[in-house]
């Protein structure tokens, strides 16, 4: 499925936003990147159904000049095949929380300690719907 990318936007920290997207039948992985841009990122979401040698694991990680930084793994996997997610996240100098769909939530180390996000990529197996500051 064709992706999103949504550039030269600003969200501030603490301000909530959530991404919205259908999952079809058959879905291998999606993933949700934010940051400043595609080298230079926060937070890295990458569900996979069953992609990479994974099978219903949340892989997340950051981008720091193009590198990756250290993998961070959640077995907890509440998406389903056939549904709409919503995935809420709100982020300050010092972490991300990613809260997905039936309330489940992580934080994540805000590596960079970046302030701000200006840069939203949605791609891979999840039919975009919307973006919502909350």
């Amino acid at each position: 499925m064709p992706g999103i990318t949504c550039t030269n936007i600003r969200i501030a920290p603490g301000q909530r936003f959530s991404v919205r997207g259908d999952i079809p039948a058959g879905a291998k992985s999606f993933v949700i990147n934010l940051g400043k841009k595609d080298s230079d990122l926060m937070l890295h979401l990458n569900p996979r159904f069953e992609a990479h040698g994974d099978v219903r694991t949340i892989v997340c990680n950051s981008k720091s000049g193009g590198q990756w930084g250290k993998e961070h793994r959640e077995s907890n996997f509440p998406f389903q095949e056939g549904t709409t997610a919503e995935i809420i996240f709100s982020h300050d100098k010092n972490e991300v929380t990613v809260t997905l769909p039936g309330n489940v939530q992580f934080k994540i180390p805000n590596s960079k300690g970046d302030e701000g996000i200006e840069y939203i990529c949605v791609d891979g197996d999840i039919a975009f719907r919307g973006i919502s500051l909350i």
